[in-house]
């Protein structure tokens, strides 16, 4: 894998965990206020697919180790 596409690739994670984390305080904060359940569990999925697209990324960076 090329170093830019290598950078590239990293970029993107690194987004992708900010936008994770600020999925989190969002979620507590609407917890906190009472917010609507229906709402909490939207956002909750949103999360849980960042998550997966972060694992994704995650598998492209680290190379399989064959034993």
């Amino acid at each position: 894998m090329a170093d830019q596409e290598q950078a590239e690739i990293r970029l993107t994670l690194a987004r992708l965990r900010q936008e994770h984390e600020d999925y989190d305080v969002a979620i507590n904060a609407m917890i906190e206020t009472g917010c609507d359940a229906l709402r909490v569990q939207r956002m909750k999925k949103k999360k849980l697919a960042i998550k997966d697209k972060m694992s994704q990324i995650e598998d492209q960076i680290i190379p399989d180790i064959i034993a």
